[in-house]
């Protein structure tokens, strides 16, 4: 590795949450969603479907409020540059749990 030479690497992650409110969640993706300043008349959906959308899938709305780039925001030289998440109720998936032990 050169210096000033970029790396690309790989951040893997796997977070357990607990959701309490699950109506707190769903309004603040739909406040986001009306905030993202998404031209509706150019999608196939209106703001208020998708609003629906969001407060009738948990899993949809946590996914939409999560941001990856704040985990690294603070940390010099790094820039996100893509991700994929999502969020899925129910214990973690057999695909995701080397390195794990179950909770206790």
């Amino acid at each position: 590795m050169t210096v000033g030479e970029p790396v690309v690497m790989q951040v893997y992650c796997r977070v357990e949450v607990v959701v309490d409110d699950p109506v707190a969640v769903a309004e603040l993706a739909v406040q986001r969603l009306r905030d993202a300043g998404i031209d509706w008349s150019r999608e196939q959906d209106t703001v208020e479907d998708a609003a629906a959308e969001l407060r009738g899938d948990l899993a949809q709305a946590l996914a939409s409020v999560v941001d990856p780039e704040r985990m690294l925001a603070d940390v010099p030289g790094v820039e996100v540059r893509r991700g994929r998440w999502w969020a899925e109720r129910g214990g973690p998936s057999a695909r995701f749990a080397p390195g794990f032990a179950a909770a206790g």
